[in-house]
């Protein structure tokens, strides 16, 4: 993928990998972007990049999906790359009900319908532009979940499939699709279930990852991990069910 001179959208671009692939592809002279529901984050993001583009949206419904494709083809009509990243992160424990599950924001929507959605929503406007290309965010934890966030897991996990999927539909239109697979990052993400298990740490910046990711779309790798997300990629299922066991031990 060329790194520069690309109209791209972020979708959940106000913190995490969102924002540093913001600022990256900023430096890298593209037109940039992005969404999110925090108005305040989005303005001081766009205070630090004045180039940036920025709506308040709500993607967990179709309408804000439909509003971000008419804002997105009246302010970026070029737009040749969409990165759909916007997610959010849950503890819930299923064996005490239903409950903790319903009351709260949805994982199935916001991870999994939005993206596909938006998936098919943009795909006219991409591929009337130059060298378009699709970036969907996944997980390590698409790979080998964790019992503490089974939900998060799982729409993860069918990303990945989402993404090896339509990669084959879009190679035949010449649109590029690219998956990034993140391990755990230090990010804002699943702010709770961090505080309960003792302010988890990763010791590994967003920032870090998006310079790997960079390397990774410039080399045209179509899966870009990181760290221990590479060794989850790469793993047989014999390796992936030790992996599970030993980073669920103790649930």
């Amino acid at each position: 993928m060329q790194l520069s001179g690309n109209h791209i959208l972020i979708t959940g671009g106000t913190s995490g990998i969102g924002a540093a692939l913001a600022e990256a592809f900023h430096r890298q002279g593209n037109t940039v972007g992005i969404c999110g529901r925090r108005i305040q984050r989005l303005h001081e993001i766009q205070a630090r990049l004045p180039r940036l583009k920025v709506l308040a949206c709500d993607l967990s419904h179709d309408a804000g999906r439909r509003a971000l494709l008419e804002w997105a083809q009246g302010e970026m009509p070029q737009l040749n790359v969409l990165v759909n990243n916007a997610g959010i992160q849950r503890d819930i424990d299923f064996t005490e009900g239903l409950d903790e599950y319903l009351h709260g924001d949805s994982e199935i929507a916001i991870n999994l319908q939005s993206p596909i959605e938006l998936t098919g929503l943009f795909a006219p406007l991409l591929r009337k532009n130059p060298r378009p290309a699709l970036i969907n965010v996944s997980s390590g934890l698409g790979f080998v979940p964790a019992s503490a966030m089974p939900v998060y897991s799982a729409t993860k996990a069918a990303m990945h499939a989402f993404t090896m999927a339509i990669r084959l539909q879009f190679e035949k239109v010449g649109v590029k699709v690219y998956e990034l697979i993140p391990p755990a990052l230090d990010t804002e993400l699943n702010p709770a279930g961090r505080a309960k298990r003792g302010g988890f740490k990763a010791n590994l910046s967003a920032e870090e990852y998006v310079a790997a990711v960079l390397k990774g779309l410039a080399e045209d790798l179509p899966e870009i991990g990181f760290e221990g997300s590479l060794k989850f990629i790469n793993a047989s299922k014999r390796e992936l069910d030790e992996i599970f066991k030993m980073m669920n031990k103790g649930w």
